[in-house]
């Protein structure tokens, strides 16, 4: 089995390596399906039109509720959807986790005015605040959560879930890559440098490994997000990146592509290359064909 299945890391349906491929892999999924195998009932729940009132406004009356906006096809919502279940099942019922297919559920998508998936919403006494978009890493997540519960203790909604309906099982996950265990590890800890080196260690056996090269370029995405000071404007190159990490591809690669039109010498050459990693990391997105002739434009 390929590594991006291992690490439930595709960006649609067809396959394709994503940005989730960092967190989605193999043990986000197996520590969510052992929490949620011991928490209390109703704190993971599938939520539909007819069920919103009841799972959603009623409940955000006792506890927060976090609403998880995904899809199918959404790679980066794979990677983050394990790491909520394991948080919410964490919190013990002080919480509710309720998922929202967006395309079974257009309604409720569209009462949220979702633009792009992974998009996640609180709500407490009836009132949504958005959260956050895209996969974020877990320790930023509980940061977020810990707010939202502080906030939602002025407002006393401090109650714990008791009862409700059992979360669904989740599937088992399919055993890791043993390759790739270094990188899984050094990607636990946030250390970008330790994960990139073990992805290196693969390409220099396999030098045109597809998973190596995507898990790379994931994770010099991630560093340079990480290592960007905010102390002046975003460079162009830099918003092409903030798009990437949402997921938004068509942006991305306007962006990123705009950049070899502008530059010349070695920042053209630096701004083709970021538009290669990023067909690296969406594999076979609808947006990479049409990026693929555009970067062709810019450069002949």
């Amino acid at each position: 089995m390929r590594h991006n299945e291992d690490m439930a890391a595709s960006i649609n349906a067809r396959g394709a390596v994503d940005l989730g491929a960092l967190a989605a892999q193999k043990s986000n999924q197996q520590k969510a399906a052992a929490a949620l195998a011991t928490a209390p009932p109703g704190v993971v729940v599938d939520v539909t039109v007819e069920t919103f009132q009841d799972r959603v406004i009623d409940q955000s009356m006792t506890v927060p509720v976090v609403l998880d906006l995904w899809a199918e096809w959404c790679g980066p919502c794979k990677q983050l959807s394990p790491i909520l279940e394991k948080l919410a099942a964490e919190g013990a019922g002080s919480w509710v986790l309720a998922k929202v297919d967006v395309d079974a559920e257009q309604q409720i998508a569209a009462a949220f005015q979702v633009q792009s998936i992974p998009s996640v919403f609180a709500v407490i006494k009836g009132q949504p605040i958005p959260l956050f978009q895209g996969a974020l890493p877990e320790g930023q997540i509980r940061q977020f959560l810990e707010e939202l519960l502080r906030v939602a203790a002025e407002q006393g909604v401090a109650g714990t879930i008791v009862g409700g309906e059992p979360a669904p099982a989740p599937e088992e996950a399919p055993p890791g890559d043993p390759r790739f265990e270094a990188a899984y590890t050094a990607i636990e800890q946030g250390d970008w440098t330790a994960a990139r080196a073990a992805y290196e260690a693969v390409l220099a056996v396999a030098p045109n490994d597809p998973d190596a090269l995507a898990g790379r370029a994931i994770v010099d995405l991630y560093q340079r997000a990480e290592h960007r000071d905010g102390s002046t404007s975003p460079a162009p190159l830099d918003l092409a990146d903030d798009a990437a990490l949402r997921g938004a591809w068509e942006e991305a690669f306007a962006l990123a592509i705009q950049g070899v039109r502008d530059a010349s010498g070695d920042e053209r050459e630096a701004a083709r290359a970021r538009v290669l990693d990023y067909f690296l990391i969406a594999g076979d997105d609808p947006a990479v064909p049409r990026a693929r002739t555009s970067l062709a434009s810019a450069l002949f």
